[in-house]
């Protein structure tokens, strides 16, 4: 008796789920009804589809492709063009600019045309910089890559500029007496 008492004083009905839920009961066996009849209309196209899929199977257009030209067309109609090229640049390094300069230097970036090219150290920074036009010309030649700027940087080192998370001041300044 306990239990049902309970039941009751935390909102528990005796009453039809119709009438708790406020439903139709004259309306209730047509939206059943409508239910199932969408989900068998959806169930006959798919297999429709099915069917039109296994009969148009060998057609002139249905054959499998290649996963080169899949990934070409891919390429063409997408922006990867600009990142392939890019990434061939780097993998043929040394090819463009000789086995001696690709060991003390390697592609940083390329955006909106301007190449950037990380040198070992500054003294190689210095001699690629007078490279500057030949490397230009040899990678429009071999590569196709609209260069307008070339830029050397060399070595990059810690820099002791203060990062955007840095609090504003001075910092811990300890004078020891």
């Amino acid at each position: 008796m306990k239990g049902q008492d309970d039941d009751r004083s935390a909102g528990w009905d005796d009453r039809p789920a119709v009438e708790v839920l406020g439903l139709d009961q004259r309306r209730l066996p047509s939206l059943v009804f409508e239910e199932y009849t969408r989900r068998a209309a959806t169930w006959k196209n798919l297999q429709e589809r099915e069917e039109e899929a296994w009969y148009d199977f060998g057609k002139p257009g249905r054959d499998p492709q290649r996963l080169g030209s899949v990934t070409s067309l891919l390429a063409a109609s997408g922006r990867w063009g600009p990142h392939l090229k890019m990434a061939r640049l780097r993998n043929r390094w040394d090819t463009v600019v000789g086995p001696a300069i690709a060991a003390h230097s390697h592609v940083a970036s390329y955006r909106e045309g301007v190449l950037t090219i990380q040198a070992e150290t500054t003294a190689w920074a210095t001699q690629l910089t007078y490279l500057v036009p030949q490397l230009k010309g040899k990678i429009v030649e071999r590569l196709g890559m609209p260069v307008t700027e070339v830029k050397v940087t060399g070595p990059h080192t810690y820099s002791f500029r203060r990062g955007p998370y840095d609090p504003p001041g001075r910092g811990v300044r300890d004078t020891y007496g």
